[in-house]
């Protein structure tokens, strides 16, 4: 908006949003520091605080400075956005302690969060924005940003657990591969992958169908809101009524809960089914959402839980923008081709899980003992 407001090209606009989004493959990199850290808050305050920084200097030098400079800065801003998310996510088990039943209850709040936030963020900013201008809306976010890092230092602090040895942080490409070698994490992180490539479509699709169910273009908003109402109103459950089971188990079964919800979008032929549907898979992705907090909680070494955390949401990040690239070239041909291919990976992925599970795998099956 900011770019669009001022005329500016549309090339532009799509680069300053990479800059902020791009910079997420970095989080496994600035990752090591939050796990090292005697108290990671005082990490992901800084986070916080340079993020709000460069976002208000980007903002502020557009029309000022080259672009270069406003997208540099913002570029910055997206290096932090790994540990606002992810890290935070990673300080679940210090808020909610030990027991299970919590830690399941704590990883709902924490879907919602994601799900408030892509629900009201970009209505919020609309708002402020043909209230007052695009970079009052930017200023504004970049204002709560800061606000973020006092809110932060208040949670509950967390001794390091790596027993007073330093070595037992692994680098980001150990740490990686010490993943790829643990069946559980194996798992998750590759079905988590195919799920965020699959729901990624959702948006794309969401304005391709309108024509196929005869509504204004504009409706499209309706079927993204009602999917991030579902995602809210799966996270609440998720809280009211915590996950129970194993989460390697969960984690599979939900995604195929997640195929369901898909082809429920793609076999929908009108506008009333359709919203039903995107609300379905909104809850569906909000329980396998939880699942997969769950399984990074519990199966990552826990002198590596941030890392883990991080590796797993910087390679989610990437396949849902693959998603979205992805349907955007394959809506021409067929509006509902990227949600079957979505359902089609996805459940090969889940065979795939399921299959290596009975099979034991060539590689560690147990969770890390802790």
């Amino acid at each position: 908006m900011l770019v669009s407001s001022s005329g500016g090209p549309g090339t532009l606009a799509g680069t300053f949003g990479a800059c902020i989004t791009a910079p997420h493959l970095l989080g496994p990199f600035v990752a090591r520091p939050l796990d090292l850290a005697r108290d990671g808050r005082k990490v992901i305050a800084a986070a916080c605080l340079l993020y709000a920084t460069a976002l208000t200097a980007g903002v502020l030098a557009y029309g000022r400075a080259p672009a270069l400079v406003s997208a540099l800065l913002l570029a910055v801003a997206g290096t932090c956005g790994p540990l606002l998310t992810g890290g935070i996510s990673s300080r679940l088990p210090a808020i909610a302690g030990p027991q299970l039943r919590t830690q399941r209850r704590a990883q709902g709040w924490d879907g919602a969060t994601y799900g408030i936030g892509g629900t009201a963020g970009p209505s919020l900013v609309a708002a402020l924005a043909s209230w007052g201008s695009p970079t009052a809306a930017a200023l504004a976010l970049a204002t709560a940003v800061g606000a973020a890092a006092v809110c932060v230092l208040l949670l509950p602090p967390a001794a390091p657990d790596r027993g007073g040895d330093r070595g037992k942080i692994l680098k980001p490409g150990p740490t990686l591969m010490l993943m790829a070698r643990t069946g559980h994490l194996r798992r998750t992180t590759y079905v988590t992958m195919t799920v965020a490539l699959s729901v990624a479509a959702l948006p794309v699709t969401a304005v391709h169908m309108t024509k196929i169910l005869g509504v204004e273009s504009g409706t499209a908003a309706v079927l993204t809101a009602a999917y991030g109402l579902g995602n809210l109103v799966g996270s609440v459950t998720v809280m009211v009524s915590p996950l129970t089971g194993d989460p390697d188990r969960l984690t599979r079964r939900l995604a195929l809960c997640v195929v369901v919800g898909l082809g429920a979008v793609a076999m929908s032929h009108s506008f009333a089914l359709s919203i039903s549907a995107f609300a379905l898979t909104g809850i569906l992705n909000a329980l396998f959402f939880a699942a997969t907090l769950a399984a990074r909680t519990e199966y990552a070494p826990p002198a590596l839980q941030g890392q883990v955390f991080i590796w797993v949401a910087a390679l989610k990040i990437t396949s849902g923008s693959a998603g979205t690239a992805l349907a955007g070239s394959l809506t021409g041909l067929d509006v509902r081709l990227p949600l079957l291919l979505g359902i089609s990976g996805t459940t090969a992925a889940v065979l795939a899980a399921t299959l290596e599970k009975r099979a034991g795998g060539r590689f560690c099956e147990r969770p890390v003992s802790r």
